[in-house]
């Protein structure tokens, strides 16, 4: 029945119908450019002194006594796990104690990666203070197996200031023991991210490698009002009506550079804002506009697709056994996406994205 009226529709209805095609998949296809360009950093001048003064502090950052002083900021500190002196990407995954599951699912799945397109690439755990000796005695025997992690002296990851003061050590730590790595992504424990697509954008920049603050923008976002939430930001305190941009925390990379001058420009950040506005805020002081590309989905999970994960950066919420699911159906698909099959996982995947932008899809 169906057939036999769409035989009869007359041209001016087929060419309605092939518009009305056309018109979905431009718009599907070209939102990504759109969002790009919508969530391009706003145009400022950053030649004012406090700018200047944290570039300059930057350049002439000496961490030459943290080296000799490892004990007071690091309990497990792995000077020499940075590996290789011309790293490309070193990605530092923030982890619970407890979290040792998670981690050995990162291990085995998309951290088994040693290089992108043959640049080397590295992953390590960053992980704060533990609350018991037989904690910390597993979390020792742990790095002793793998060789791949960092731990800081920082305040319970349950407080505001915790996962800040954790980014901040993880920051010195790469200042001081990695300041070979051109690019550091920064991530969480129930992430999965395909490094190979993220290195290859990387490698597709048009530009010197400087300056980047890449991830999921969050633009024109109200600081909290609220007297009563621990993130109350008063507005004798900070008195602008949004929070600077920033990168949403899920998963952001930062060139070299930019890790020692938001390093810098935290020093002067007293603020009581989540880790990822807290880093946006550093940025801004540092004069580095964030960069936004539709590939992240920030916190979001994307249900799995092969073509689809392949094409985006990013998928958060993940547990262990999601992790070794998709690696392992992802290895035995080698990489391989028919043209129909990749066209249609893009598909799906731009369309998963999409609605989980919506505040009602969840």
């Amino acid at each position: 029945m169906f057939q036999c009226s769409l035989c009869k529709l007359r041209t001016h209805q087929w060419s309605f119908l092939l518009f009305n095609v056309l018109l979905f998949h431009a718009l599907l296809f070209g939102a990504d450019f759109v969002e790009e360009y919508l969530l391009q950093p706003t145009p400022g001048v950053y030649t004012d002194g406090m700018v200047i003064d944290v570039r300059e502090k930057a350049r002439k950052l000496d961490l030459s006594v943290a080296r000799e002083n490892i004990s007071q900021d690091y309990t497990i500190a792995n000077p020499s796990a940075c590996g290789k002196s011309d790293l490309f990407l070193l990605t530092l995954v923030f982890s619970s104690v407890a979290n040792n599951t998670q981690r050995d699912a990162i291990r085995r799945t998309w951290a088994n990666q040693t290089s992108i397109q043959g640049f080397p690439s590295h992953v390590l755990f960053f992980l704060g203070s533990s609350h018991s000796s037989a904690a910390q005695k597993a979390l020792m025997a742990e790095s002793d197996l793998h060789g791949d992690v960092i731990q800081g002296h920082s305040v319970d990851d349950s407080s505001l200031r915790g996962p800040t003061e954790r980014t901040i050590l993880a920051l010195r730590w790469v200042i001081t023991f990695c300041p070979v790595a051109r690019f550091v992504l920064l991530t969480e424990d129930a992430v999965f991210l395909n490094l190979p697509s993220i290195g290859g954008y990387l490698l597709g920049l048009h530009r010197h490698p400087e300056n980047l603050y890449l991830g999921r923008v969050i633009q024109r976002e109200s600081p909290e009002r609220d007297p009563n939430s621990p993130g109350y930001l008063s507005p004798a305190l900070y008195p602008g009506k949004y929070l600077p941009e920033y990168c949403d925390g899920t998963a952001y990379v930062l060139s070299q550079d930019v890790v020692r001058k938001v390093y810098v420009a935290a020093s002067a950040v007293h603020l009581p804002v989540p880790v990822d506005v807290f880093v946006g805020f550093c940025a801004q002081r540092a004069g580095v506009a964030p960069t936004h590309s539709a590939r992240w989905v920030g916190d979001k999970h994307v249900r799995y697709n092969a073509c689809c994960y392949r094409y985006l950066f990013n998928s958060a919420r993940m547990r262990p056994d999601e992790l070794d699911r998709v690696w392992a159906d992802m290895r035995q698909k080698d990489g391989r996406c028919s043209l129909l099959r990749t066209y249609y996982g893009v598909v799906t995947c731009k369309t998963l994205t999409y609605l989980n932008k919506l505040p009602f899809f969840h």
